[in-house]
């Protein structure tokens, strides 16, 4: 299963057979049936999480008790609350998996050896942080100018896979609206 990251790095800096090695050694494999915990708020991120199989979600619940999805990780994306893992302090998100899932655990220590053992690794990262920094300005931008239709489309085309697998109220969640509204919303599009 490891040669699934492997893949994913090499689509961004071609990794040697030592170095795809050397990964191996350092990532962990772990089940995450649905319903449960890869982090809790409150905790401090002691792992990134790499999505074998299965999908994840990141997610705050606010004071009177509703859930912000900020981000799901289906099949080949990376998640973890980047600053309790890099920063070391406690986090303000939870993430739990939404499916059976199958994940690569990855340490803060362990990444910061895989950075001294394969400094190209570092590039892979920072892309992908870039690429995340980058996705996260722009849904921000879109919650605050675009109408819900555009939103939903725009969430249909960044995970097609989890359309027709999420619940409704997960998906609402993370475009801003309600339920019941994107129901409306479904039935307008057919």
């Amino acid at each position: 299963m490891v040669d699934k990251l492997i893949s994913h790095i090499n689509g961004i800096c071609l990794l040697t057979e030592e170095e795809g090695e050397i990964v191996k050694e350092l990532v962990r494999e772990k089940n995450v049936p649905r319903k449960h915990f890869v982090h809790r708020a409150g905790e401090i991120a002691q792992y990134s999480a790499f999505v074998l199989e299965g999908c994840l979600r990141s997610y705050t619940i606010d004071q009177n008790g509703f859930e912000h999805i900020l981000q799901f990780a289906p099949e080949n994306w990376w998640i973890s609350d980047m600053y309790s893992f890099v920063k070391q302090r406690p986090s303000e998100l939870n993430i739990d998996a939404l499916l059976d899932s199958k994940v690569l655990i990855l340490s803060r220590d362990c990444q910061l050896h895989i950075f001294d053992r394969i400094p190209k690794l570092e590039r892979y990262f920072r892309i992908l942080t870039e690429n995340a920094l980058a996705s996260s300005n722009h849904r921000t931008l879109d919650y605050l100018s675009l109408p819900a239709k555009v939103r939903y489309q725009k969430f249909c085309d960044l995970y097609p896979t989890l359309i027709n697998t999420l619940p409704q109220k997960q998906i609402a969640s993370y475009i801003g609206i309600t339920p019941e509204f994107l129901s409306k919303l479904r039935g307008d599009k057919s």
